[in-house]
């Protein structure tokens, strides 16, 4: 029995699946078995082999790899079900007068599960909806309220950047993003230009943060008086990727060194941290 990583829904959950199918690759795609039902998904990592005494009684399965048969499900799901799907559903909110907005519907390769994404601005009884859906359909109905950015995940394609969406890749959990971190990294504050899809701010400054905010840790920061060859000044600029800084020396005469070719930090500034640092973008 063998071990292998497989992403798989439309918000790209990532679990361990037991398999039979000891040669298959990163980037195969694949029907699974999880707790949902038969769903489409693509392995992540290479397989290996189940560690001795490792309980895979209650882990989802790898049933085959993804083959002309599901491929034509799978494009009748997209062209015919799903759609089918949403103007039922909406159709429905429209005469129970519901306040809600549903822009998503999840229908998995087996068919066990539909999944109808919605926005609302507050707690809605949606059950009389699911009785109607689950009366029409005869599978399971799930209804799941989701935010801004669960919706960007869901809708949205390629960022800025020119790549895949960071929350349709590799992130799994949606956390905050402040503003302290597009400070720390001295990018704009210009909110259309550090937003991503979802109107918050964007995912990458969180994820590069971290960089950041270790290399920042081996330079002095702004304001510092510190000790170089050339005198003593102040640092007036930091330059965390090139590791440099640039140390005002007095009579408008400044120096870019490196961190390496400093003697001493006389002086340190008090670190000042403001509400608005840990705020998200509105």
């Amino acid at each position: 029995m063998w071990l292998v990583s497989v992403r798989y829904g439309e918000m790209r959950f990532i679990s361990n699946f037991k398999t039979n199918l000891a040669d298959l690759k990163m980037g195969n795609k694949c029907v699974v078995r999880t707790d949902r039902g038969t769903e489409v998904g693509v392995v992540i990592s290479n397989p290996e082999q189940l560690p001795a005494g490792q309980e895979a009684a209650s882990m989802g399965e790898v049933l085959r790899r993804f083959g002309p048969q599901d491929t034509a499900e799978l494009q009748k799901i997209e062209k015919e079900k799903k759609p089918q799907v949403l103007t039922f559903c909406r159709a429905k909110i429209k005469e129970l007068n519901l306040p809600m907005d549903v822009v998503y519907v999840e229908y998995i390769l087996g068919g066990e599960k539909i999944s109808l994404y919605f926005l609302a601005n507050g707690r809605v009884d949606f059950r009389e909806l699911v009785k109607e859906l689950a009366r029409e359909y005869k599978t399971r109905i799930e209804m799941r309220q989701i935010g801004v950015r669960d919706e960007a995940r869901l809708l949205a394609d390629t960022s800025r950047c020119g790549q895949e969406l960071c929350c349709r890749t590799f992130i799994k959990e949606l956390e905050p993003v402040t503003m302290k971190m597009a400070k720390g990294q001295k990018t704009t504050l210009d909110p259309l230009k550090i937003s991503g899809h979802c109107g918050r701010l964007m995912c990458c400054l969180r994820f590069e943060d971290a960089v950041y905010s270790e290399l920042k840790s081996q330079l002095p920061r702004k304001g510092a008086i510190v000790k170089i060859a050339k005198g003593t000044g102040e640092v007036v600029n930091i330059d965390p990727l090139s590791q440099k800084v640039t140390v005002e020396l007095g009579g408008n005469n400044k120096a870019v060194i490196t961190a390496n070719e400093i003697i001493e930090i006389i002086k340190e500034p008090s670190l000042k941290v403001t509400e608005e640092d840990n705020e998200e973008l509105e």
